[in-house]
């Protein structure tokens, strides 16, 4: 059977899409994030079918936010971007997405044979 589709999500990128005050509370709001993605793992993204392996990167102040059931969170040692890229790496082998807008990230992953899709694309659950 083939792996499911592997989505990493770039949390400082998709968390900074929306000035909701996030700034106060780095963690807090990666972990309202992480929590909105359980959903995309077993129902899927939109125009694809569920479930989905979901990987959530964060870095910084929000280093330590604990993986839950359908999200493992990967706590980048250092920059976030390098992190998702090695990731990108290790899984050649499978289908992969990146959700970010950052450009340059976009454009590394993207050499690397990955998707890439918008931080709209997890906001809307």
């Amino acid at each position: 059977m083939e792996a499911p589709l592997l989505v990493i999500v770039d949390a400082a990128n998709v968390v900074g899409s929306v000035p909701d005050g996030w700034w106060r509370d780095r963690s807090g709001a990666a972990e309202r994030l992480r929590d909105r993605l359980v959903a995309y793992a077993e129902g899927g993204l939109p125009g694809r079918e569920g479930p989905v392996e979901v990987v959530l990167v964060v870095e910084g102040a929000a280093r330590g936010v604990a993986s839950v059931p359908g999200v493992r969170v990967e706590s980048a040692s250092g920059s976030g971007d390098d992190r998702m890229v090695e990731l990108v790496a290790e899984f050649a082998d499978r289908e992969r997405l990146v959700v970010t807008a950052d450009r340059e990230l976009r454009r590394r992953v993207a050499e690397l044979g990955a998707e890439v899709a918008g931080p709209r694309t997890v906001r809307n659950v």
